[in-house]
């Protein structure tokens, strides 16, 4: 953690997205991380409330895109106000992505565009997606290439975000960075473990600082991602590394304040804004207000819901049955009468910054047979993109 008085040392610059005419300056330099199924339009704006910065959507696929699938769609619709819109996209053959940069120019649905090549889990690592593909150098700058170049037709900046590798032995960031830098991306983002890794342990953010010193020369600003719990921790990320601002992932979940508590560490404020369990219960509320609009479907708001309550309610004491029934909400009304229930009490505060959301243990990576054999060879993959927007 950063202590106050180091906090008030930090010098940043805004981070620049050159969108359209001048671009945006993200004066907190901050950066929402897609979460399938939590970085919904919903989750954003209630993010968005609490400060400053850019919010993501949750990762779509190119092909589910281009073929119009009902609930990629939805899951790119912005939420109330947003801007700029946020796009990230998952694709593993560059004639796909290129076709969906094309849809969301001509079209208008974006204003930005992130793209994915750190997702470690095995249904996207086993085609030769997420956090395998930078291992095939080629195929890596062909993608990039395509979505840069069709972005600058319509004036959409292009982001990269990726791991450290797929593991210790074949670790791609500092090539994939390059790559990517070189072909004009508006920067690179770096979660610092390795696919292997998954969400095991502490990240590296020595990795982040060899990123950033590596990419110097370029111009082109690294974001720094992994194990940011706090202001304070997005603090020392930037003092430690270099980096020109953080991406924020688990660290949100259950918590959408700690956006609040990165402007507040930025401004070299002292005071944290912690909230009380009353002031979570209102979040929580609406939370599944935003989610009734969202989903046009109660039932399917407070089924959304249910995953956030232990992100919510961690390290509150909740007496009786009301946790387990929160759990298992079906309906607004329920949601209110069992809100009510929750007896006031201050926010836990060594608990509430300790790691939440997946805590995997490293696990070999599922990657087609015979990925390894050579960083510039194709293999042939069975399957390609997913149909699903997700």
């Amino acid at each position: 953690m950063a202590s106050a008085a180091a906090i008030g040392l930090l010098k940043t610059k805004p981070l620049h997205l050159p969108i359209r005419d001048g671009g945006l300056d993200l004066t907190t330099p901050v950066v929402l991380a897609p979460m399938a199924g939590i970085t919904n339009a919903a989750f954003r704006l209630l993010c968005r409330e609490q400060g400053a910065g850019l919010f993501v959507s949750e990762m779509v696929t190119a092909r589910a895109l281009v073929e119009r699938s009902e609930e990629t769609l939805r899951m790119i619709i912005p939420g109330e106000g947003e801007s700029p819109r946020s796009v990230q996209l998952y694709a593993t053959e560059p004639n796909d992505l290129a076709r969906a940069v094309e849809m969301i120019g001509k079209e208008d649905l974006a204003d930005h565009i992130d793209l994915n090549f750190g997702c470690p889990v095995p249904k996207v690592t086993r085609k030769g997606g997420g956090a395998a593909l930078p291992y095939k150098r080629r195929l890596f700058a062909s993608l990039v290439k395509a979505a840069v170049e069709g972005g600058a037709k319509y004036k959409i900046p292009v982001t990269v975000k990726m791991r450290v590798g797929i593991d210790s032995a074949h670790e791609t960031y500092l090539d994939a960075g390059m790559i990517a830098a070189n072909l004009g991306v508006a920067w690179v983002a770096l979660h610092a473990r390795t696919a292997e890794q998954f969400y095991e342990g502490k990240s590296d953010w020595s990795k982040i600082k060899n990123l950033v010193e590596h990419l110097a020369p370029t111009g082109v600003p690294v974001l720094g991602n992994g194990d940011i719990w706090s202001g304070n921790d997005g603090v020392a990320m930037m003092r430690q590394t270099g980096c020109a601002g953080v991406v924020v992932g688990r660290g949100c979940l259950g918590r959408p304040w700690l956006f609040a508590d990165l402007v507040r560490a930025f401004n070299g404020q002292g005071e944290r804004p912690l909230p009380t369990l009353y002031e979570v219960r209102e979040v929580m509320w609406r939370h599944a207000q935003l989610l009734v609009q969202y989903f046009e479907s109660e039932e399917r708001a407070c089924r959304d819901l249910r995953k956030h309550m232990a992100w919510y309610l961690k390290g509150f004491r909740v007496e009786g049955e009301i946790r387990p029934k929160l759990g298992m909400v079906a309906s607004l009304n329920e949601l209110r009468e069992l809100l009510d229930q929750l007896v006031d009490q201050p926010y836990p505060e060594e608990v509430g910054d300790a790691p939440r959301g997946r805590r995997s243990h490293g696990r070999s990576v599922s990657l087609p047979q015979g990925w390894l054999d050579d960083p510039e060879e194709l293999v042939e993959v069975d399957g390609g993109d997913s149909g699903s927007g997700g």
